[in-house]
């Protein structure tokens, strides 16, 4: 090494260590926040949870605007008549003219000051108040009504995207073995040992259980459009785990009559009709007239200075008895009466054909668990080892796959339709028992 190079390499030598001290340090970048993420999580929903919101959605916020309007009337209907503070003056001589001195206290100018109040006869307060409490009662009802069909709801549309994900879980296991299959037939066309044939026929299943994918996907999508319009809820939902346990069906054995007396539109419609009584009979009383009883006190200057005046008027009720009022109440009343007979006919008849939906969708569910499902995997298991080992052509195999398919669709939508059926025959019956749900 010459003399040049053994003075360069020294002197880089000594340089480094100062570069390395003066080169600025860079510090790592730091992970990302997972903030975004955060707040794109999904909200997991239990069926008490969907519920409790379902009780308490925009529609059911309506109806309880309903409610404070009707007991906003109780108050309007509940006070008497209030007084009326007048006054007057009067013998006013525009011919001689009333004279000098103070306007009120010298000139001839007879001036009173009086106040009049009407005594309402045959309980007319008492019993305007009473058809208005009725109709708030009425109200208060409609409300529990509207919690009821919202529930339904909710409840309807939570079953629909738990069966939605399940189907979406069942149909992507079908997609996969599709295009396992669809490979697997494409090795054995190049080996020779499958028909050109039969492997354009897997492709072609391949294809169709991608396009059933896609469906089920969108169905899922819309099923979490539903929950989320059910339930009043923003931003995004999800719900995860098995089938809530539902309450064994009962025999239908049940008292219909009185399940239905208990209803919320029942009730509701049996207020209407004592609030229609009581208007009937607030109608009824105007034949007995209002008194309208009044004192005045009066200041006449040279006549008085303390005059006091007493009156009292009645109307007349000559040629008309007010057969309008009452024939316009009679005819509410009746139809009142007509409206509480069909919700209760309605009602019973609803819930018979509850009870019975669910205990024959009880049973289609219960079929396809314990029987129907298990033999068609058990066939559709049997034929795959069997078009494994060459004993039945593919045409076998695809029936069977496509018998699996069909078979486990509907036995999903066995199961949605008994939890609806069972769910909506308990939120009319024992709502408490889905109010528990965990």
């Amino acid at each position: 090494m010459s003399i040049r190079q053994l003075i360069l390499a020294s002197c880089l030598g000594a340089a480094l260590p100062a570069l390395a001290q003066m080169a600025p340090v860079t510090p790592a970048d730091p992970p990302p926040a997972p903030a975004n993420a955060a707040a794109a999580a999904p909200r997991t929903l239990t069926l008490g949870q969907t519920l409790a919101a379902a009780r308490d959605n925009l529609d059911v916020a309506l109806s309880r605007g309903a409610l404070s309007a009707a007991r906003a009337d109780v108050l309007a209907a509940d006070h008497a008549p209030l007084p009326v503070l007048s006054g007057k003056t009067a013998s006013i001589d525009l011919q001689n003219g009333v004279g000098s001195g103070n306007a009120l206290a010298r000139k001839r100018i007879d001036k009173s000051i009086g106040i009049d109040w009407t005594w309402e006869r045959g309980g007319k307060r008492q019993l305007r108040t009473q058809a208005a409490q009725r109709q708030a009662d009425a109200a208060a009802a409609d409300v529990e009504d509207v919690q009821v069909q919202q529930q339904i709801a909710a409840l309807g549309a939570y079953y629909d995207l738990l069966a939605a994900q399940e189907k979406l879980v069942e149909v992507g296991e079908i997609e996969r073995s599709a295009v396992q299959l669809a490979s697997s037939s494409n090795r054995r066309v190049q080996a020779g040992d499958l028909p050109a044939q039969d492997a354009l026929r897997t492709e072609i299943e391949a294809q169709r259980a991608h396009a059933d994918l896609q469906q089920a996907q969108l169905e899922r999508d819309r099923a979490l459009l539903s929950l989320a319009q059910a339930t009043g809820l923003r931003g995004p939902l999800a719900i995860q785990g098995p089938w809530p346990t539902l309450p064994p069906m009962a025999t239908p054995a049940a008292d219909y009559q009185a399940l239905a007396e208990a209803r919320p539109e029942v009730r509701a419609a049996l207020a209407r009709v004592q609030s229609a009584q009581a208007a009937l009979d607030g109608a009824q009383a105007l034949k007995k007239g209002d008194v309208t009883i009044g004192a005045s006190y009066d200041h006449y200057p040279g006549v008085s200075n303390r005059l006091v005046e007493l009156r009292a008027s009645i109307p007349l009720q000559w040629g008309y008895s007010y057969q309008g009022e009452i024939g316009r109440a009679l005819a509410t009343y009746t139809q009142a009466q007509d409206a509480l007979e069909k919700a209760r006919r309605d009602a019973a008849l609803e819930l018979q054909g509850l009870q019975q939906a669910a205990l024959t969708a009880e049973q289609r569910a219960r079929g396809y668990d314990t029987d129907i499902l298990p033999r068609a995997r058990r066939v559709a298991e049997n034929a795959e080892l069997a078009f494994r080992r060459g004993a039945i052509p593919l045409v076998d195999l695809l029936d069977a796959r496509r018998t699996l398919r069909a078979t486990l669709l509907d036995g999903i939508a066995a199961r949605n339709e008994y939890a609806r059926a069972a769910g909506a025959w308990t939120l009319q019956t024992q709502p408490a028992l889905l109010a528990a749900q965990p």
